[in-house]
């Protein structure tokens, strides 16, 4: 059973460096098991890569959303953290729109449909998701799942990935009715509600406040430090190069237009990884009145440049928002290289990434790490893991002062995705 928070106030200190989402659930998590918090941020705002751009388009780096069936839905309800989220309106949802062969289409394959009513358990490990769906459903099925699959990927080649870790993701994005769901005012407004009550229950945030190697040593001195960074950034501040683990390379392009009646909700390209979404269709307020946001995400390869996923989300803009040329009011390109969560390669598990226990009192958090979950969910089950590990170191370091029962307030999230 979870107790929220632990009425025992210990004299442990836990430092976590990092504002994002892990490093504002560890310290939620480590505050709520009795310990002494200190959030250290690098930058003026917290959040991370679930920041919210003020406006007047409200956008998210790349597209965001919340996965109802996932473990930190959960979480925050209980925490009365959700706040208003929003679901697709029904007749926007029937506004979807796939790219086949080229052409604009109303509905996916077939093949593409039973595939993601398969278990992910029945796709293996070992087998790359493009040999074990042609198995299951033909080559085309196979190709055009691997695509849509990648809405929920980022990577250039969902085909030559995991086949279990394709599958669990393809099975999650395709669910009935959909799992999606939208902060209202974008991820930032969940992020301003993360912050308010960590500091509400006692965590000390403190941004602008950059930790390197030097001030990482002497934060150890103290207790136990969780390192909710990006695993480039951790790699450097821990000095560890072993903190490695393959993610996507990916085109991310926002939009504004004017608003026009008949626009598609969603483009998903088929043909190749893609993906554009309007995501005014269910939150109006992230643009002024009479236009509307798109976000789209489109992977490239390693060597590829940034004009090859440009120029495919202009053939996904001329097949779903006719006109959209004349219509723009507003336009951002940006190049997400490793920021888009870890992906498995095939004989590989998300127990094979990183893990969360460092040494000398260092733990782990973030989204390419040793922790279950589908995109964000694995930022909030490491951040979760690595809290609750550095409360009990705390206290071993601590002794018999931090009373009985501090640290044990919690249980683990049950696996969500892979």
């Amino acid at each position: 059973m979870e107790r929220i928070q632990s009425n025992t106030r210990t004299h442990t200190h836990v430092h976590v460096v990092g504002g994002g989402l892990a490093g504002l659930t560890a310290a939620i998590t480590a505050a709520e098991s009795g310990a002494r918090v200190t959030l250290h941020e690098g930058h003026r705002t917290l959040g991370g890569r679930a920041r919210t751009t003020d406006g007047p388009y409200r956008t998210n780096e790349g597209p965001h959303a919340l996965y109802r069936g996932g473990p930190h839905w959960a979480w925050l309800a209980r925490r009365e953290l959700l706040g208003p989220v929003v679901s697709v309106p029904p007749l926007e949802g029937l506004r979807f729109r796939f790219r086949r062969a080229g052409a604009l289409r109303a509905l996916p394959p077939a093949a593409l449909l039973r595939l993601s009513r398969r278990s992910p358990r029945t796709a293996p490990v070992d087998a790359t998701f493009r040999d074990w769906a042609a198995g299951q459903v033909g080559d085309e099925g196979a190709r055009a799942a691997a695509h849509f699959a990648a809405a929920a990927l980022f990577h250039h080649d969902p085909g030559g990935l995991s086949a279990r870790f394709v599958q669990e993701r393809l099975a999650r994005l395709a669910s009935l009715p959909p799992e999606a769901r939208y902060p209202a005012g974008g991820w930032g407004r969940l992020v301003e509600r993360l912050a308010g009550h960590a500091r509400a229950i006692g965590v000390t945030v403190e941004t602008g406040a950059r930790v390197d190697t030097r001030t990482l040593g002497e934060l150890a001195r103290t207790g136990p430090v969780v390192v909710a960074t990006s695993l480039d950034a951790a790699r450097v501040l821990l000095d560890d190069a072993s903190l490695n683990w393959e993610s996507g390379r990916t085109v991310l392009v926002d939009l504004a237009l004017r608003t026009r009646r008949g626009d598609a909700f969603v483009v998903s390209d088929l043909d190749a990884p893609g993906w554009v979404e309007r995501f005014t269709a269910q939150d109006p307020g992230l643009a002024p009145a009479g236009e509307q946001l798109l976000q789209g995400q489109f992977p490239i390869g390693p060597d590829a440049r940034r004009a090859e996923g440009t120029a495919r989300a202009e053939v996904l803009l001329d097949l779903g928002f006719p006109g959209w040329r004349e219509r723009t009011t507003w336009r951002a390109e940006a190049l997400a290289d490793g920021r888009t969560g870890a992906v498995d390669r095939p004989g590989t598990t998300w127990r094979d990434r990183p893990s969360v226990i460092r040494g000398d009192g260092i733990f782990l958090a973030g989204d390419q790490v040793a922790a279950p979950g589908l995109l964000s969910e694995t930022s909030f089950t490491s951040g979760i893991e690595a809290a609750l590990l550095a409360v009990k170191a705390a206290n071993r370091r601590s002794g018999p002062s931090a009373g009985p029962g501090s640290g044990q307030s919690t249980t683990h999230p049950s696996p969500s995705g892979g």
